[in-house]
């Protein structure tokens, strides 16, 4: 009788070693189905990957640190070529002889 326990145990176990594994089959085949729809919908949502979007917010970074440069690199260019004020006329120098009468 005992053998005939061990060999109904063995069944079982080989069983439901047996229906784990189709579990686990099932499992990845409803993951990869999922993960191809969530990415087909992205894709068409025109959702970018986040890798590009870290390259291009670098990018931006960059352009617009070169802005700033160029623009400090203009004002002191302009400031060096801008003429020199001319000096304010003195109040009595074109006013001689113009008193109030």
């Amino acid at each position: 009788m005992t053998q005939t326990n061990n060999r109904l145990i063995d069944e079982i176990a080989r069983l439901a070693t047996d229906a784990a594994a189709v579990a686990q089959g099932a499992r990845r085949e409803v993951e990869g189905a999922m993960r191809s729809q969530v990415e087909r919908l992205l894709s068409d949502a025109n959702v970018v990957h986040r890798d590009d979007f870290e390259a291009m917010k670098a990018i931006a970074i960059r352009a617009a640190d070169e802005v700033d440069a160029l623009k400090a690199r203009v004002e002191a260019l302009e400031a060096r070529m801008a003429p020199p004020l001319a000096p304010a006329p003195a109040d009595d120098a074109g006013l001689a002889g113009q008193g109030p009468q």
